[in-house]
């Protein structure tokens, strides 16, 4: 009786790789095996504008050499994302200038994001930023942090941002 190899009873197989709109797609010659990945990723490119009020209307700052106390800024951010797949707990952070302070209830965004602050440079964000405040009696109390001191505004949205399409945010500072 013949001795024969194991080997010889594996069929042959020939693996193909092709790249098709962000899948890979994996493909066997005499096998009936065929395995797609969903390699699907978001990739959001992110647009930081801003614009002054000046007589009743917005110039962008790329156009204007200095402010002036009191002037009001807008900010504008725009994220598209331009992948093949959902971008899932997007946020994008907003600075707040130094010389300038937040004006509150000004923050805004597309499909209701969650909107938080930072009064630490970002380490941390809420929705009401705490402060401890010295009483007359000599007691500490935490209070709401004024506007005054946040340094960033937080965008986050609890929906995912599907493939081709954007978001926006906004918010308002005033030049000190």
């Amino acid at each position: 009786m013949k001795k024969v190899s194991k080997l010889n009873f594996m069929p042959k197989l020939t693996l193909a790789i092709f790249v098709l709109s962000g899948m890979v797609v994996f493909a066997a010659q005499n096998e009936t095996v065929s395995r797609a990945l969903n390699l699907s990723r978001p990739e959001v490119k992110v647009q930081i504008s801003g614009f002054v009020q000046r007589e009743d209307s917005a110039v962008s700052l790329e156009k204007v050499e200095a402010v002036k106390t009191g002037e009001i800024l807008d900010w504008a951010i725009n994220s598209a994302n331009q992948g093949s797949g959902d971008a899932k707990n997007y946020r994008v952070v907003g600075q707040i200038p130094k010389g300038t302070v937040f004006i509150a209830d000004s923050a805004k965004g597309d499909d209701a994001p969650q909107i938080l602050y930072s009064i630490d440079g970002g380490k941390n964000f809420s929705a009401q930023p705490m402060v401890e405040e010295k009483q007359a009696d000599g007691s500490v109390k935490q209070v709401p942090a004024p506007v005054s001191m946040y340094t960033q505004v937080r965008f986050d949205w609890a929906k995912s941002m599907p493939s081709q399409s954007s978001l926006n945010a906004a918010y308002r500072v005033q030049v000190k």
